[in-house]
């Protein structure tokens, strides 16, 4: 285990923390070697053993936690799923929650001490359900944030995919930029520079490229043609309900008025999961992004709760 850090990632947050009004925690860089000699990054907030996990969505990293992590005030890791931040790539193109929860696992049991308060968005929270049905020594309580393994998200990965479509590479993070802004992703322009400067990187020839593997994915099956995928659809479907109903931790399930989850769709949720919580945050898809405060509360309530 390494750990390693980059100023530059970090120059953000002590604005970020002055807006809140909170202190700026130490932040680190964390490093795991896996043993198929990939490697799994990671961001540590707090100098105390990790006692809050949080696990992103489909195209981000774990910066997308910046502000809900200094909001919440509580030591944890933000992982980089496989193939998104600093974390490899799979060549088995393998992203399924099943499998990025072996990582997820690799990393606690070398990370923290003591079962952890999971918070999984989208994907994150699909791979939070497996790793609590396959390793329930690890979660203490999961928190799955705008996802149910049954949702119908063909326009979000639609969009994305459109988005994503076309070079792989530019000659400038502003053109980055530009483009999220043309297709309405992000919030304001420093908002939107922020999320692409975190999101990229710049090649030893100078060009930016995505951080994620996810854009290249999406360009290579568009050129194709081929929308396939790893695993089928209904396969996914019915492996999330198997994991969520196989979890013997409390769940809560946070709908974001304005994301993915319908109110049928937490109808579903409640009707196979009773003894589930759900709660409604007004917020978009990335909760951690447009109600970072709101979600570090409901997060911060339940920490007690799950024994830590």
């Amino acid at each position: 285990m390494d750990v390693a850090t980059d100023n530059s990632e970090f120059s953000y947050l002590p604005a970020q923390a002055e807006a809140l009004g909170v202190p700026l925690p130490t932040v680190e860089r964390m490093s795991l070697a896996l043993p198929d000699g990939r490697t799994l990054s990671a961001l540590r907030f707090g100098a105390e053993t990790p006692r809050v996990t949080l696990l992103h969505g489909a195209g981000l990293n774990a910066h997308t936690w910046d502000t809900t992590a200094l909001a919440l005030r509580h030591p944890l890791l933000a992982i980089d799923l496989a193939g998104h931040g600093d974390s490899s790539w799979r060549e088995d193109l393998d992203y399924t929650p099943r499998t990025l929860a072996v990582d997820v696992a690799a990393a606690l049991d070398a990370w923290t001490d003591a079962p952890q308060l999971v918070v999984g968005q989208s994907l994150g929270g699909l791979t939070g359900a497996a790793l609590a049905a396959a390793r329930p020594d690890l979660v203490a309580e999961l928190i799955v944030v705008d996802i149910t393994p049954g949702i119908d998200v063909s326009a979000g990965p639609s969009a994305l995919r459109e988005f994503y479509a076309g070079p792989t590479d530019f000659a400038t993070r502003d053109e980055l930029v530009a483009r999220a802004i043309a297709f309405g992703f992000g919030g304001t322009r420093p908002e939107t520079e922020r999320g692409v400067f975190l999101n990229t990187r710049v090649r030893p020839d100078g060009r930016v490229e995505w951080k994620h593997h996810f854009a290249h994915l999406a360009a290579q099956a568009l050129a194709s043609h081929d929308a396939g995928a790893p695993a089928s659809p209904s396969a996914l479907h019915e492996a999330g309900w198997a994991d969520l109903a196989g979890a013997t931790t409390p769940i809560t399930l946070v709908r974001a008025t304005r994301g993915f989850v319908t109110e049928a769709d937490a109808d579903e949720l409640a009707r196979r999961l009773p003894d589930a919580r759900i709660v409604a945050i007004d917020a978009t898809h990335n909760v951690q992004e447009t109600a970072p405060k709101e979600l570090a509360a409901l997060i911060a309530s339940a920490v007690p709760a799950a024994g830590l």
